[in-house]
Protein backbone atom coordinates (compact mmCIF):
# COMPACT_ATOMS: atom_id res chain seq x y z
CA UNK A 1 0.00 0.00 0.00
CA UNK A 2 1.27 3.46 -0.90
CA UNK A 3 2.45 5.65 1.98
CA UNK A 4 2.12 9.43 2.11
CA UNK A 5 5.21 11.37 3.18
CA UNK A 6 4.30 14.75 4.65
CA UNK A 7 6.21 17.98 5.10
CA UNK A 8 7.84 17.57 8.53
CA UNK A 9 7.81 20.12 11.34
CA UNK A 10 11.55 20.55 11.86
CA UNK A 11 11.38 23.23 14.54
CA UNK A 12 8.90 24.51 17.09
CA UNK A 13 8.32 27.67 15.03
CA UNK A 14 8.23 26.12 11.56
CA UNK A 15 4.95 26.54 9.65
CA UNK A 16 6.25 26.00 6.12
CA UNK A 17 9.18 24.16 4.57
CA UNK A 18 11.04 24.60 1.28
CA UNK A 19 12.57 21.68 -0.59
CA UNK A 20 16.15 22.76 -1.16
CA UNK A 21 17.00 19.69 -3.25
CA UNK A 22 15.50 16.29 -4.00
CA UNK A 23 18.05 13.49 -3.77
CA UNK A 24 15.64 10.96 -5.29
CA UNK A 25 13.50 11.19 -8.40
CA UNK A 26 10.21 9.57 -9.36
CA UNK A 27 10.80 5.91 -10.09
CA UNK A 28 13.80 5.53 -7.79
CA UNK A 29 13.91 2.73 -5.24
CA UNK A 30 13.86 4.01 -1.67
CA UNK A 31 14.87 2.30 1.56
CA UNK A 32 13.95 3.31 5.07
CA UNK A 33 16.67 5.57 6.45
CA UNK A 34 17.81 6.84 3.04
CA UNK A 35 17.88 10.61 2.51
CA UNK A 36 14.96 11.71 0.33
CA UNK A 37 15.55 15.45 0.21
CA UNK A 38 17.15 18.46 1.83
CA UNK A 39 14.54 20.73 3.41
CA UNK A 40 14.91 24.36 4.50
CA UNK A 41 13.14 25.09 7.76
CA UNK A 42 12.93 28.57 9.24
CA UNK A 43 16.36 28.09 10.86
CA UNK A 44 18.42 25.48 9.02
CA UNK A 45 18.72 23.11 6.08
CA UNK A 46 18.18 19.52 7.19
CA UNK A 47 18.38 16.12 5.56
CA UNK A 48 15.02 14.35 5.52
CA UNK A 49 15.04 10.56 5.72
CA UNK A 50 12.46 8.14 4.36
CA UNK A 51 10.54 6.04 6.85
CA UNK A 52 9.38 3.57 4.19
CA UNK A 53 10.73 1.04 1.71
CA UNK A 54 9.44 1.09 -1.86
CA UNK A 55 9.44 3.18 -5.02
CA UNK A 56 9.10 6.97 -5.12
CA UNK A 57 5.85 7.32 -7.06
CA UNK A 58 5.07 11.00 -6.66
CA UNK A 59 6.69 14.30 -5.67
CA UNK A 60 4.28 16.89 -4.33
CA UNK A 61 6.71 19.78 -3.77
CA UNK A 62 9.32 20.45 -6.50
CA UNK A 63 12.84 21.76 -5.86
CA UNK A 64 12.96 25.32 -4.48
CA UNK A 65 9.23 25.29 -3.75
CA UNK A 66 7.55 25.54 -0.36
CA UNK A 67 4.54 23.97 1.28
CA UNK A 68 2.90 24.15 4.73
CA UNK A 69 3.82 21.67 7.42
CA UNK A 70 1.90 18.38 7.10
CA UNK A 71 1.08 18.88 3.42
CA UNK A 72 1.88 16.06 0.99
CA UNK A 73 5.60 15.91 0.20
CA UNK A 74 5.81 12.60 -1.64
CA UNK A 75 4.21 9.17 -2.06
CA UNK A 76 6.13 5.92 -1.70
CA UNK A 77 4.65 2.57 -2.66
CA UNK A 78 4.94 -0.46 -4.93
CA UNK A 79 6.17 -0.02 -8.47
CA UNK A 80 3.21 0.44 -10.81
CA UNK A 81 0.75 1.26 -8.02
CA UNK A 82 -2.04 3.66 -8.98
CA UNK A 83 -1.94 6.71 -6.73
CA UNK A 84 -4.49 8.95 -8.45
CA UNK A 85 -7.10 8.33 -5.75
CA UNK A 86 -4.66 9.26 -2.99
CA UNK A 87 -3.70 12.53 -4.69
CA UNK A 88 -7.35 13.38 -5.33
CA UNK A 89 -8.22 12.70 -1.70
CA UNK A 90 -5.42 15.02 -0.59
CA UNK A 91 -6.69 17.72 -2.94
CA UNK A 92 -10.14 17.47 -1.38
CA UNK A 93 -8.64 17.52 2.11
CA UNK A 94 -6.67 20.70 1.45
CA UNK A 95 -9.20 22.50 -0.74
CA UNK A 96 -10.10 24.78 2.15
CA UNK A 97 -6.50 25.99 2.31
CA UNK A 98 -5.57 27.84 -0.92
CA UNK A 99 -1.89 27.97 0.09
CA UNK A 100 -1.56 24.20 -0.09
CA UNK A 101 -1.25 22.96 -3.65
CA UNK A 102 -1.33 19.32 -4.76
CA UNK A 103 0.19 18.58 -8.16
CA UNK A 104 -1.29 16.09 -10.56
CA UNK A 105 0.87 12.94 -10.90
CA UNK A 106 2.81 13.02 -14.17
CA UNK A 107 2.41 9.32 -14.77
CA UNK A 108 1.82 6.03 -13.00
CA UNK A 109 4.99 3.96 -12.88
CA UNK A 110 4.31 0.61 -14.57
CA UNK A 111 7.70 -0.63 -15.75
CA UNK A 112 11.36 0.34 -15.77
CA UNK A 113 11.15 2.07 -19.15
CA UNK A 114 8.30 4.32 -18.09
CA UNK A 115 10.05 4.98 -14.82
CA UNK A 116 13.11 6.31 -16.61
CA UNK A 117 11.09 8.52 -18.97
CA UNK A 118 8.87 9.85 -16.17
CA UNK A 119 11.87 10.62 -13.98
CA UNK A 120 13.65 12.51 -16.78
CA UNK A 121 10.51 14.45 -17.68
CA UNK A 122 9.87 15.40 -14.04
CA UNK A 123 13.46 16.59 -13.65
CA UNK A 124 13.11 18.66 -16.84
CA UNK A 125 9.85 20.23 -15.66
CA UNK A 126 11.26 20.98 -12.21
CA UNK A 127 14.44 22.51 -13.64
CA UNK A 128 12.37 24.72 -15.93
CA UNK A 129 10.14 25.83 -13.08
CA UNK A 130 13.13 26.55 -10.85
CA UNK A 131 14.81 28.62 -13.55
CA UNK A 132 11.68 30.68 -14.12
CA UNK A 133 10.92 31.33 -10.46
CA UNK A 134 14.33 31.80 -8.86
CA UNK A 135 16.46 33.62 -11.43
CA UNK A 136 16.79 37.38 -10.65
CA UNK A 137 15.40 39.68 -13.31
CA UNK A 138 18.65 41.25 -14.57
CA UNK A 139 18.68 43.67 -17.46
CA UNK A 140 19.56 42.06 -20.76
CA UNK A 141 22.74 43.30 -22.38
CA UNK A 142 24.27 42.57 -25.76
CA UNK A 143 27.44 40.61 -25.07
CA UNK A 144 30.75 42.25 -25.91
CA UNK A 145 32.67 38.97 -25.93
CA UNK A 146 30.12 36.45 -27.13
CA UNK A 147 30.26 33.98 -29.97
CA UNK A 148 26.91 32.97 -31.36
CA UNK A 149 25.15 35.03 -28.68
CA UNK A 150 26.70 33.10 -25.77
CA UNK A 151 29.02 34.74 -23.23
CA UNK A 152 32.34 33.01 -22.73
CA UNK A 153 32.86 32.66 -18.97
CA UNK A 154 34.08 30.05 -16.54
CA UNK A 155 31.43 28.27 -14.45
CA UNK A 156 32.81 29.91 -11.29
CA UNK A 157 32.66 33.35 -12.89
CA UNK A 158 29.03 32.78 -13.91
CA UNK A 159 28.11 31.74 -10.37
CA UNK A 160 29.88 34.75 -8.83
CA UNK A 161 28.18 37.07 -11.31
CA UNK A 162 24.80 35.64 -10.37
CA UNK A 163 25.48 35.91 -6.62
CA UNK A 164 26.89 39.46 -6.79
CA UNK A 165 24.36 40.81 -9.31
CA UNK A 166 27.03 41.59 -11.91
CA UNK A 167 25.68 41.90 -15.51
CA UNK A 168 28.25 39.54 -16.95
CA UNK A 169 27.55 40.41 -20.57
CA UNK A 170 29.03 43.92 -20.21
CA UNK A 171 32.41 42.62 -19.05
CA UNK A 172 35.53 42.22 -21.12
CA UNK A 173 37.21 39.00 -20.07
CA UNK A 174 40.87 38.87 -19.11
CA UNK A 175 41.19 35.13 -19.62
CA UNK A 176 42.27 33.19 -22.67
CA UNK A 177 40.47 34.39 -25.85
CA UNK A 178 38.56 36.97 -23.82
CA UNK A 179 37.06 34.41 -21.45
CA UNK A 180 35.55 35.96 -18.30
CA UNK A 181 37.14 34.54 -15.16
CA UNK A 182 36.80 34.97 -11.41
CA UNK A 183 39.01 38.08 -11.13
CA UNK A 184 36.89 39.92 -13.71
CA UNK A 185 33.81 39.53 -11.51
CA UNK A 186 35.65 40.47 -8.33
CA UNK A 187 37.13 43.60 -9.96
CA UNK A 188 33.89 44.69 -11.63
CA UNK A 189 32.52 47.24 -9.15
CA UNK A 190 35.91 48.75 -8.37
CA UNK A 191 36.87 49.02 -12.03
CA UNK A 192 33.56 50.18 -13.46
CA UNK A 193 34.11 53.18 -15.75
CA UNK A 194 32.13 55.26 -18.16
CA UNK A 195 33.54 53.28 -21.06
CA UNK A 196 31.40 50.38 -19.98
CA UNK A 197 27.67 50.22 -20.49
CA UNK A 198 25.74 51.93 -17.70
CA UNK A 199 22.22 51.36 -16.47
CA UNK A 200 20.09 54.19 -17.83
CA UNK A 201 16.70 52.80 -16.89
CA UNK A 202 15.08 52.06 -13.56
CA UNK A 203 15.32 48.39 -12.74
CA UNK A 204 15.29 46.00 -9.81
CA UNK A 205 15.27 42.34 -8.93
CA UNK A 206 12.96 40.63 -6.46
CA UNK A 207 13.94 37.69 -4.26
CA UNK A 208 11.35 35.58 -2.51
CA UNK A 209 11.43 35.89 1.28
CA UNK A 210 13.18 32.92 2.88
CA UNK A 211 11.54 30.72 5.51
CA UNK A 212 13.96 32.09 8.08
CA UNK A 213 13.09 35.70 7.30
CA UNK A 214 9.36 34.96 7.38
CA UNK A 215 9.67 33.41 10.82
CA UNK A 216 11.83 36.25 12.15
CA UNK A 217 9.26 38.78 10.94
CA UNK A 218 6.33 36.88 12.46
CA UNK A 219 7.92 36.14 15.83
CA UNK A 220 9.38 39.60 16.38
CA UNK A 221 6.15 41.29 15.29
CA UNK A 222 4.27 39.18 17.81
CA UNK A 223 6.82 40.06 20.49
CA UNK A 224 6.86 43.79 19.77
CA UNK A 225 3.10 44.20 19.65
CA UNK A 226 2.09 41.79 22.45
CA UNK A 227 4.88 42.39 24.98
CA UNK A 228 4.93 45.89 26.51
CA UNK A 229 8.62 46.73 26.09
CA UNK A 230 10.55 49.19 28.21
CA UNK A 231 14.28 49.89 28.08
CA UNK A 232 17.04 50.47 30.60
CA UNK A 233 20.45 51.74 29.43
CA UNK A 234 23.65 51.78 31.46
CA UNK A 235 27.31 52.64 30.83
CA UNK A 236 29.93 50.17 32.02
CA UNK A 237 33.63 50.94 32.40
CA UNK A 238 35.36 48.07 30.60
CA UNK A 239 38.95 48.95 31.47
CA UNK A 240 39.44 46.08 33.92
CA UNK A 241 37.71 43.63 31.59
CA UNK A 242 40.13 44.60 28.81
CA UNK A 243 43.11 43.96 31.11
CA UNK A 244 41.64 40.68 32.36
CA UNK A 245 41.01 39.40 28.84
CA UNK A 246 44.61 40.15 27.85
CA UNK A 247 45.92 38.24 30.88
CA UNK A 248 43.55 35.30 30.36
CA UNK A 249 44.48 34.96 26.69
CA UNK A 250 48.15 34.67 27.64
CA UNK A 251 47.49 31.44 29.56
CA UNK A 252 44.23 30.06 28.15
CA UNK A 253 44.40 27.41 25.42
CA UNK A 254 41.28 28.94 23.83
CA UNK A 255 41.18 32.64 22.98
CA UNK A 256 38.46 34.46 24.91
CA UNK A 257 36.37 37.23 23.36
CA UNK A 258 34.68 40.12 25.15
CA UNK A 259 31.37 38.50 24.32
CA UNK A 260 32.40 35.31 26.15
CA UNK A 261 33.18 37.34 29.27
CA UNK A 262 29.86 39.18 28.97
CA UNK A 263 27.99 35.86 28.73
CA UNK A 264 29.72 34.66 31.89
CA UNK A 265 28.91 37.93 33.69
CA UNK A 266 25.27 37.88 32.53
CA UNK A 267 24.93 34.32 33.83
CA UNK A 268 26.28 35.41 37.20
CA UNK A 269 23.90 38.37 37.35
CA UNK A 270 20.93 36.16 36.43
CA UNK A 271 21.82 33.77 39.25
CA UNK A 272 21.54 36.70 41.68
CA UNK A 273 18.36 38.09 40.04
CA UNK A 274 16.17 35.08 39.14
CA UNK A 275 13.14 37.27 38.39
CA UNK A 276 14.93 38.45 35.23
CA UNK A 277 15.60 34.85 34.22
CA UNK A 278 11.91 34.42 33.48
CA UNK A 279 9.47 33.61 30.70
CA UNK A 280 5.92 34.63 29.93
CA UNK A 281 3.94 31.44 29.29
CA UNK A 282 0.28 32.18 28.65
CA UNK A 283 -1.30 33.26 31.92
CA UNK A 284 1.66 32.29 34.08
CA UNK A 285 5.16 33.61 34.69
CA UNK A 286 7.82 30.92 34.68
CA UNK A 287 10.86 31.63 36.84
CA UNK A 288 13.60 29.40 35.50
CA UNK A 289 16.06 27.82 37.91
CA UNK A 290 18.44 26.94 35.07
CA UNK A 291 20.25 29.59 33.02
CA UNK A 292 20.22 29.04 29.24
CA UNK A 293 21.55 32.09 27.40
CA UNK A 294 20.61 32.61 23.76
CA UNK A 295 23.37 34.29 21.74
CA UNK A 296 22.16 36.08 18.62
CA UNK A 297 24.25 35.18 15.55
CA UNK A 298 23.90 37.09 12.28
CA UNK A 299 23.69 35.00 9.12
CA UNK A 300 23.06 35.99 5.53
CA UNK A 301 19.31 35.45 5.70
CA UNK A 302 18.68 36.90 9.14
CA UNK A 303 19.35 36.00 12.74
CA UNK A 304 19.71 32.73 14.61
CA UNK A 305 19.88 32.33 18.39
CA UNK A 306 21.77 29.21 19.50
CA UNK A 307 21.69 28.55 23.24
CA UNK A 308 24.55 28.20 25.72
CA UNK A 309 22.98 25.86 28.28
CA UNK A 310 23.71 26.08 32.01
CA UNK A 311 25.98 29.02 31.23
CA UNK A 312 26.58 29.88 34.90
CA UNK A 313 28.34 26.54 35.41
CA UNK A 314 30.69 26.79 32.42
CA UNK A 315 34.21 28.16 32.22
CA UNK A 316 35.17 30.98 29.88
CA UNK A 317 36.95 28.49 27.62
CA UNK A 318 33.90 26.23 27.45
CA UNK A 319 31.70 29.20 26.58
CA UNK A 320 34.18 30.38 23.93
CA UNK A 321 34.37 26.97 22.24
CA UNK A 322 30.61 26.56 22.28
CA UNK A 323 29.88 30.03 20.85
CA UNK A 324 32.49 29.62 18.07
CA UNK A 325 31.02 26.23 17.16
CA UNK A 326 27.49 27.63 17.09
CA UNK A 327 28.54 30.57 14.93
CA UNK A 328 30.10 28.28 12.32
CA UNK A 329 27.15 25.89 12.34
CA UNK A 330 24.77 28.83 11.96
CA UNK A 331 26.65 30.16 8.91
CA UNK A 332 26.67 26.65 7.41
CA UNK A 333 22.95 26.22 8.19
CA UNK A 334 23.77 23.12 10.22
CA UNK A 335 22.15 24.08 13.52
CA UNK A 336 19.70 21.50 14.85
CA UNK A 337 16.51 22.19 16.86
CA UNK A 338 18.15 21.35 20.20
CA UNK A 339 20.79 24.03 19.46
CA UNK A 340 18.32 26.92 19.42
CA UNK A 341 15.55 25.83 21.81
CA UNK A 342 15.14 26.51 25.52
CA UNK A 343 16.67 29.98 26.01
CA UNK A 344 15.75 31.79 29.24
CA UNK A 345 17.59 35.05 28.41
CA UNK A 346 19.10 36.44 25.21
CA UNK A 347 22.14 38.57 24.34
CA UNK A 348 22.51 40.54 21.10
CA UNK A 349 25.94 42.10 20.53
CA UNK A 350 26.52 44.57 17.69
CA UNK A 351 29.63 46.11 19.18
CA UNK A 352 31.89 44.41 16.65
CA UNK A 353 30.02 46.28 13.89
CA UNK A 354 30.83 49.69 15.36
CA UNK A 355 27.41 50.24 16.95
CA UNK A 356 27.57 52.33 20.14
CA UNK A 357 24.14 51.38 21.50
CA UNK A 358 20.77 50.07 20.32
CA UNK A 359 17.55 48.51 21.56
CA UNK A 360 16.63 44.90 20.80
CA UNK A 361 13.24 43.23 20.49
CA UNK A 362 12.61 40.56 23.11
CA UNK A 363 13.09 36.98 21.92
CA UNK A 364 9.97 35.05 23.05
CA UNK A 365 9.34 33.51 25.49
CA UNK A 366 12.14 35.37 27.33
CA UNK A 367 11.21 38.29 29.54
CA UNK A 368 14.37 40.24 28.66
CA UNK A 369 17.07 40.70 26.04
CA UNK A 370 20.37 42.54 26.50
CA UNK A 371 21.65 44.72 23.64
CA UNK A 372 25.42 45.29 23.78
CA UNK A 373 27.21 48.14 22.05
CA UNK A 374 30.88 48.56 21.25
CA UNK A 375 33.64 49.42 23.68
CA UNK A 376 34.47 53.08 23.09
CA UNK A 377 37.60 54.90 24.21
CA UNK A 378 36.55 58.12 25.89
CA UNK A 379 37.19 60.37 28.85
CA UNK A 380 35.89 59.11 32.20
CA UNK A 381 35.96 60.50 35.72
CA UNK A 382 38.09 58.46 38.11
CA UNK A 383 38.80 59.62 41.66
CA UNK A 384 37.63 63.10 40.75
CA UNK A 385 39.89 63.41 37.72
CA UNK A 386 39.18 63.22 34.01
CA UNK A 387 41.22 60.33 32.57
CA UNK A 388 41.15 58.11 29.45
CA UNK A 389 38.83 55.13 29.73
CA UNK A 390 36.87 52.50 27.84
CA UNK A 391 33.08 52.57 28.11
CA UNK A 392 30.45 50.13 26.84
CA UNK A 393 26.72 50.85 26.72
CA UNK A 394 24.21 48.09 27.33
CA UNK A 395 20.43 48.30 27.01
CA UNK A 396 18.08 45.85 28.69
CA UNK A 397 14.71 45.40 26.94
CA UNK A 398 12.12 44.17 29.45
CA UNK A 399 8.64 42.71 29.17
CA UNK A 400 6.74 44.88 31.67
CA UNK A 401 4.26 42.08 32.31
CA UNK A 402 7.08 40.09 33.92
CA UNK A 403 9.90 42.44 34.95
CA UNK A 404 9.55 45.78 36.73
CA UNK A 405 11.92 48.72 36.30
CA UNK A 406 13.54 48.28 39.70
CA UNK A 407 14.17 44.58 39.05
CA UNK A 408 15.79 45.27 35.69
CA UNK A 409 17.89 48.09 37.15
CA UNK A 410 19.16 45.87 39.96
CA UNK A 411 20.19 43.24 37.41
CA UNK A 412 22.15 45.84 35.42
CA UNK A 413 23.86 47.10 38.59
CA UNK A 414 25.11 43.58 39.31
CA UNK A 415 26.23 43.11 35.73
CA UNK A 416 28.11 46.43 35.91
CA UNK A 417 29.84 45.33 39.13
CA UNK A 418 30.95 42.03 37.59
CA UNK A 419 32.32 43.58 34.40
CA UNK A 420 34.08 46.41 36.20
CA UNK A 421 35.54 43.88 38.64
CA UNK A 422 36.01 40.77 36.47
CA UNK A 423 38.18 39.12 39.10
CA UNK A 424 34.83 38.19 40.66
CA UNK A 425 34.23 35.94 37.62
CA UNK A 426 37.56 34.20 37.89
CA UNK A 427 36.82 31.70 40.62
CA UNK A 428 38.04 28.12 40.65
CA UNK A 429 38.19 26.63 37.13
CA UNK A 430 36.75 29.87 35.72
CA UNK A 431 39.10 29.81 32.72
Amino acid sequence: MAEIVRMPKLSDTMTEGVVSKWLKKVGDKVKSGEILAEIDSDKATMEFESFYDGTLLYIGVPDKKGAPVDSILAIIGKEGENISAIVEAEKQKTSQNPETKISEPKATVSNSSKTEVTGRQLEKNQASATEQTTSPKFLEYKSQNAIGGRTKASPLAKKLAHDKGVPIAVLKGSGEDGRIVKRDIENFWGGYTGSQQVVSEESYNEIEISQMRKTIARRLSESKFTSPHFYLTMEINMGETIKTRELVNKVAQVKISYNDIIIKAVAGALRKHPKVNASSIGDVIRYNHHIHIGVAVAVEEGLLVPVVRFADGKTLSQIAIEVKTFAQKAKDKKLQPHDWEGNTFTISNLGMFGIDDFTAIINPPDACILAIGGIKETAVVRDGELVPGHVMKVTLSCDHRVVDGATGAAFLQTLKTLLENPVLLLGEQAI
